[in-house]
């Protein structure tokens, strides 16, 4: 695999130093910096001042804090950019690895900006508590978000500690208290459906995603499959250059996808030559998204079937720039574009052959669908 990233990286290190020259600058003008009290001249220290004056409870002065920076980050209206304390940035970082602490759900925002649960770890504490897909999560801790990866840090910590879930299930809110326990997420799956056709689920893009793939790919090709099914269904995203990984075993050498700036400056993402010969359909739904979505648009215009429904539409790339303090804020800076140059972000892939998965039947229909297409 060989990727043209000298120049992102070049633009990421920039949009590093230039952020936090911004960031430094404008937190200066509002705020001392974290764990003093903010300046007297200025509104944060009127509002401190009826706080201090009136409200009923106990409070720590660093929650205010880290949420005057949360709220300056949330007016960009992006639900993408967020800023994250030391404690929220650890956790999202681990998650990256699929062995964490948590509680044992994936879950993505659906079409109605509500964070549905989309699958659940047999065994977690999740599924011990009675939490199903479908589920809606209203509330971790008391608290509500806007970002979801911010909200899924919320809920992993420490092996042994508590938290709070509100969710909304079997058409009721209910709260459950869920005490977190070490989970190790499995990536790849891959099975064959009978003896001609393999099928290779990707539940999200972690780490080693790409080796898993390709280890599953390998074991098919063994089984000697006739066609396989690539399953992207109910996956949210994840690492790039994993999902990038995985699409080198499809296509010969040529562009995975674009990333274009704000300036409209594109750069790429390029597969390298060799590719598997079997005939392969792609499936996605609705919560397929992020980089579920280059490697379906990239497949798409390079002629693979894909089957489903419209995928979720989020096409755009966050950099990570890390504080002085550990914390961090999470940017949007970019968007991609498939080989073909469509945009994704807000608009989907659409598939080739339109299959919705009716949930009054026990067939999986978008499944028998892509089946049918490679008899």
């Amino acid at each position: 695999m060989q990727l043209k990233k000298r120049t992102l990286l070049l633009i990421m290190i920039g949009m590093f130093f230039a952020g936090a020259v911004i960031m430094g600058a404008v937190c200066a003008g509002i705020m001392h910096s974290p764990g003093t009290s903010f300046k007297s001249d200025d509104k944060m220290a009127e509002i401190k001042s009826y706080i201090d004056a009136y409200y009923l409870n106990d409070y720590k002065e660093q929650d205010l804090i880290d949420g005057a920076y949360e709220g300056y980050v949330a007016g960009l209206g992006d639900p993408y950019s967020s800023y994250m304390t030391k404690e929220a940035y650890d956790s999202w970082m681990a998650s990256a690895t699929g062995n964490y602490s948590g509680v044992g759900i994936t879950f993505s925002e659906n079409e109605d900006g509500a964070f549905e649960v989309l699958e659940v770890n047999p065994g977690s504490p999740a599924d011990k508590a009675g939490v199903v897909p479908q589920d809606l999560i209203l509330s971790v801790d008391g608290k509500t978000y806007t970002d979801s990866e911010v909200m899924a840090s919320a809920i992993r910590g420490k092996k042994g500690t508590e938290v709070t879930l509100m969710i909304y299930h079997d058409g009721k809110e209910k709260e459950i208290k869920l005490i977190r326990d070490k989970i190790i997420l499995k990536s790849v799956t891959w099975e064959m459906l009978d003896d001609e056709t393999g099928y290779i689920k990707i539940s999200s893009f972690l780490e080693n995603t790409g080796e898993d793939f390709d280890k599953a790919l390998k074991a098919v090709e063994a089984k000697n499959a006739k066609g396989l099914i690539l399953d992207l269904r109910n996956n949210g995203g994840g690492l790039v250059d994993q999902c990038v990984e995985v699409a080198d075993e499809f296509l010969d050498e040529g562009v995975v996808c674009y990333v274009e700036d704000k300036n409209g400056k594109t750069e790429t993402y390029d597969a390298a030559d060799g590719k598997t010969n079997i005939p392969t359909v792609v499936l996605i739904n609705e919560s397929s998204a992020s980089a579920s979505e280059i490697l379906a648009g990239a497949l798409k215009d390079n002629g693979f079937d894909i089957v489903g429904t419209k995928s979720f539409g989020k096409g755009v790339i966050q950099t990570t720039l890390t504080m002085n303090d550990g914390s961090a804020l999470k940017l949007t800076i970019m968007q991609y574009l498939s080989p073909d140059k469509h945009v994704i972000h807000e608009k989907g892939i659409k598939p080739t052959v339109k299959v919705k998965d009716k949930e009054d039947t026990e067939e999986d229909e978008q499944l028998e669908k892509a089946e049918d297409l490679l008899k």
